[in-house]
């Protein structure tokens, strides 16, 4: 077990600047470009933060600066805003594979019946509203809630979030902890249940989770691992050897 704790403690050195980015975006992705620490510390296990982070931030103060809120939180800010973070994984797609990339979300553009278009025409006019999504690091906030460009916000703002998880997934209560923060509305659920190509939402509509698609296999498998997880699974095995020994 000592052994196992070495690796970890190896692996979260290894790991930290990674970690320190999946945060900068976290907060570039957020309305005022800042996070109660606290949530952070709720949420570590997503993103593989280490329980120490807090204490760690002091090392990095081009990138944040911890300031205590009006009601006595510790809050952190993004101290510089940087350009080649504020890249999110579907923009990285699209430039790869455009097509691809169009198929994977469709907002239906709504129209009169007396425009009597014939169906070729009625997928055309779809397709142009199919892309390009509002980059989750963009000011998309300030959109008028209900208007298609700021579902398409709130759509990118989600699949960045899940892509930045080391599971490509989330459960409701991780992404409601940021609620404010990303802009996201009471009607989550339902916006995620109209992109099932890229999504899939396992439970029910006031407990569920939340999964990226194109992260697992047809077999459900996690497809890319970060070094975390594989730690996990390998603890996870010794604890169930234990257990066996036990009984």
């Amino acid at each position: 077990m000592e052994d196992l704790l070495d690796e970890e403690k190896g692996l979260m050195e290894l790991m930290e600047l990674d970690r320190v980015n999946r945060v900068r975006k976290l907060l570039m992705m957020t309305k005022d470009k800042r996070i109660l620490l606290s949530k952070i510390h709720h949420t570590r296990l997503l993103f593989g933060i280490p329980e120490d982070f807090r204490d760690r931030v002091a090392k990095y103060p081009d990138y944040f600066r911890v300031v205590t809120g009006g009601d006595g939180n510790r809050v952190l800010e993004l101290v510089n805003w940087d350009a080649n973070l504020a890249v999110s994984e579907l923009e990285r797609q699209f430039m790869v594979d455009e097509d691809k990339a169009k198929r994977a979300f469709k907002f239906p553009v709504k129209h009169g019946k007396e425009l009597e278009l014939e169906e070729k025409d009625t997928r055309k006019l779809n397709q142009l509203n199919t892309f390009p999504l509002v980059s989750p690091y963009s000011d998309g906030w300030k959109f008028d809630v209900w208007t298609l460009e700021a579902e398409k916000y709130r759509v990118g703002i989600v699949h960045e979030f899940l892509n930045l998880t080391l599971e490509k997934r989330a459960s409701i209560h991780h992404i409601v902890e940021f609620k404010d923060e990303f802009s996201l509305t009471r009607q989550t659920y339902l916006m995620l249940k109209k992109q099932p190509t890229t999504f899939y939402l396992a439970g029910t509509e006031m407990n569920w989770t939340v999964f990226l698609k194109d992260g697992y296999d047809e077999n459900g498998v996690l497809i890319s691992k970060d070094p975390q997880v594989v730690f996990n699974e390998k603890l996870y095995k010794y604890a169930d050897m234990q257990q066996m020994e036990v009984d």
